[in-house]
């Protein structure tokens, strides 16, 4: 029903920035709610960012406040996460994911999370 493809991770310094980008197709998100996790080697998978798709209200992990922005383009079906200032601590795989409508506190469980991205490769050097 939904299908997501992720794109825009590589390999950067510490201090560099990256845009992720997700698009999603298959299904309109303007009752939906769209969001980026990410997974470093051995630990549980984290929140990262979230929006709701129709009001554009966010959410951030208190880890990336004030360095990373999440948006998305309405017309393209698109979610992006801009991420500056980049820190070894960010290298993670990061996956997009959706889940429907909003949520009763801040969306940061990826068990609400029906639809996921193949993930991508977020490396940070010192």
């Amino acid at each position: 029903q939904v299908q997501l493809v992720q794109s825009g991770g590589g390999l950067v310094q510490a201090g560099g920035s990256l845009r992720l980008s997700c698009a999603a197709s298959g299904r309109t998100f303007s009752l939906y709610t769209m969001a980026w996790f990410r997974q470093a080697p051995g630990k549980e998978r984290e929140f990262v960012a979230a929006i709701y798709w129709s009001a554009g209200t966010t959410f951030y992990a208190d880890s990336v406040k004030g360095r990373f922005t999440i948006s998305r383009d309405n017309a393209k079906n698109t979610m992006y996460l801009q991420m500056n200032s980049l820190k070894p601590e960010d290298t993670a795989v990061y996956y997009c994911g959706v889940k429907p409508g909003g949520s009763t506190t801040v969306p940061s469980r990826p068990v609400e999370y029906g639809y996921w991205g193949q993930g991508t490769q977020v490396t940070v050097s010192s």
